[in-house]
């Protein structure tokens, strides 16, 4: 089969992000077999198959996408009753774009490769945006030769396609990817929460710092969200938590010491207690505006 023959592919998940990646490989002209927890959205009620449980998705497909939001998800999808594993045959490829603990990661691989499968771990950054724009990070741990062949379909989905090394070696950078995050959005809240309360024009700050040493994707993009209070979410406070926990977790099994991380983790817990959990992740400004009781700027209610 060529990498631009139409292909049998399943995908497991169709939330926030997997809805639009998936999208993308029905518009490539693949034959999509699909099951999502909750109301299946279009265009695949009428353009795919919609399969009652992943047992049936992995049936009828060779390739077998999974975009669920954690380890026991993945697990449960994997393993559980009607789960994929139940149902696959020999050369067939499971994908988990799924963002898990690494560790787990490579014991799912295991079992998945002792059944004569192949299996990639695929995390992806980038958010609903990216996701939407087919621009995605896509940070890939598995056999080189399983990762050449699912290497084009990733490409329908994603502009940066990286194999990163074995099984779990996705999810080590996936988390990796996060911390970095993390701090860099701390890092851009506490700057302008300092900036505001001192008097200055946050805004004309921002400005400022995008022409130099400071600038950064996250002073571009969350930096507006914070002035301009728009925290509707591309990835949820909930859902950074939970990678942070993912580092935290595998820093103590590794005997590594991440005070950075640390701190921002409670930023996130802080910003979660404060009814804020399901709002983008730049709004852990707001754990930071309530310490310093100052805002960047009014809420558009309050403005």
């Amino acid at each position: 089969m060529s990498n631009t023959a139409p292909q049998k592919i399943g995908f497991i998940g169709l939330g926030i992000m997997g809805a639009p990646m998936a999208g993308h490989l029905l518009d490539a002209g693949h034959t999509l077999f699909v099951n999502t927890h909750g109301p299946v959205p279009e265009p695949f009620t009428s353009r795919a198959t919609v399969c009652a449980n992943a047992a049936e998705v992995t049936k009828q497909a060779d390739v077998i996408f999974i975009m669920v939001p954690d380890t026991p998800d993945v697990e449960k999808v994997l393993f559980g009753e009607n789960g994929v594993a139940a149902a696959l045959t020999k050369g067939k490829t499971v994908v988990d774009c799924s963002s898990i603990d690494p560790i787990a990661t490579k014991g799912f691989a295991q079992r998945i490769e002792a059944l004569g499968c192949g299996y990639v771990d695929a995390p992806v950054s980038g958010g609903e945006v990216g996701a939407k724009a087919a621009s995605l990070t896509i940070m890939c741990g598995g056999d080189e030769g399983v990762f050449g062949r699912v290497r084009p379909l990733l490409e329908k989905m994603g502009k940066n396609v990286t194999l990163v090394g074995g099984a779990g070696d996705g999810q080590v950078c996936k988390v990796a990817n996060q911390i970095i995050v993390a701090l860099n959005i701390a890092a851009v809240g506490e700057a302008l929460v300092f900036a505001s309360k001192a008097g200055a024009d946050p805004a004309k700050v921002r400005q400022a710092l995008m022409g130099g040493f400071a600038s950064s994707r996250i002073l571009e993009v969350h930096g507006e969200r914070m002035i301009k209070r728009t925290f509707a979410p591309g990835f949820r406070i909930a859902l950074h938590q939970k990678d942070l926990n993912l580092a935290m977790q595998s820093a103590r099994s590794l005997g590594v010491a991440l005070p950075q991380t640390a701190g921002a983790a409670q930023l996130m817990n802080a910003c979660a207690a404060l009814g804020h959990g399901q709002a983008d992740h730049s709004a852990l400004v707001r754990a930071l505006e309530a310490l310093a009781q100052h805002p960047v700027a009014p809420d558009a209610a309050s403005a």
